[in-house]
């Protein structure tokens, strides 16, 4: 039988064959172009967030021919950003630029209008910066385990600020607090600035804050910083030992961020945006940025990064219950 055959004008006669392998290659060759406008990065916090999103959509747009709008979504905790892009069209064009409290709130109100591992698709874990243990220079502890030490020969007179019940550094002491089986006194604020404010000027005793926010204040005396708390040491407090050194190798907890699109977003989508967000965290400058604020970046697939959002919401899950938290509203 011979072979049907397809007239394309100007072009002679092609084999069926040939035409269908053409047709079924058009759909690859369309998913090659992503992107083809312009993609929005939701931000639902301004600090870190907001500048590691800003770092990322700067080298993003040349490398795409796109442009990378960073956008604010503030409030509600983080939940109106996180809700916004949960239920965003999943063409890979609205990002979410997550932070720990996205698997932090659902455990809290379980009527959150978001699933943190059912409702996005994990594209990369883009960095990380640590938070350090300090403590106003009256408190008589040079160490983490002096401090412990004398937690635990007062119960309940030392007292740790945070940035409000069921924040990321509320839940960090609470920790703290679990693994080393001590009573310290929470005093809750709005924020962690305000709480750090508080602790320069001795009102409360301890706070848990991010490296960036901590780093002038040690080096200039006004606080002791007793542990960095991840597992290994900054560059920026080469002095301060990190958590496991200073004897309480279960506090570990860094403010991470994480790039996520809508869950059912188009494979070939995540795989250019993880390879490019890789890339793009590596480069030497963007490493130099994020260093100044006691960071660096960080790198995975699109499944490692699943894991490790799996990971981070199962262990402040656990936290949660354990200490009993409830929110505060």
């Amino acid at each position: 039988m011979k072979s049907l055959q397809v007239r394309i004008a100007g072009a002679g006669w092609l084999s069926a064959a040939l035409f269908t392998a053409l047709a079924a290659a058009a759909p690859a060759a369309a998913a090659q172009v992503y992107p083809v406008k312009p993609i929005r990065i939701i931000l639902p916090f301004a600090g870190g967030t907001d500048v590691v999103a800003r770092l990322l959509a700067a080298k993003l747009a040349p490398a795409f021919g796109q442009q990378i709008l960073p956008e604010q979504r503030l409030g509600a905790g983080g939940n109106i950003a996180h809700e916004t892009v949960a239920k965003a069209a999943p063409d890979g064009y609205t990002l979410l630029m997550a932070a720990p409290p996205l698997v932090i709130n659902p455990h809290l109100n379980p009527k959150t209008g978001f699933d943190p591992l059912r409702d996005f698709a994990p594209v990369a874990l883009l960095a990380t910066i640590p938070n350090v243990l300090v403590v106003h220079p009256t408190v008589p502890a040079k160490s983490l385990r002096e401090l412990l030490q004398l937690a635990r020969s007062q119960p309940g007179k030392l007292t740790y600020g945070s940035g409000g019940v069921g924040s990321s550094n509320h839940l960090a002491a609470e920790l703290l607090k679990s693994s080393a089986r001590i009573q310290i006194l929470h005093v809750p604020y709005k924020s962690a600035t305000i709480a750090l404010g508080n602790a320069l000027g001795g009102e409360v005793d301890i706070v848990i804050v991010a490296a960036s926010s901590a780093a002038a204040y040690v080096q200039q005396g006004k606080m002791r910083a007793l542990a960095v708390l991840d597992h290994k040491r900054l560059g920026a407090m080469p002095q301060v030992p990190t958590s496991a050194e200073a004897g309480a190798p279960q506090l570990v907890a860094v403010n991470w961020y994480i790039l996520l699109a809508p869950a059912a977003a188009p494979r070939a989508a995540i795989e250019r945006l993880n390879a490019e967000s890789v890339k793009a965290m590596a480069l030497p400058d963007t490493r130099e940025r994020l260093s100044a604020m006691g960071g660096e970046p960080a790198s995975g697939t699109p499944e490692q990064t699943a894991d490790f959002l799996r990971a981070e919401h199962a262990r402040w899950g656990k936290v949660i219950r354990d200490a009993g938290i409830r929110p505060d509203y």
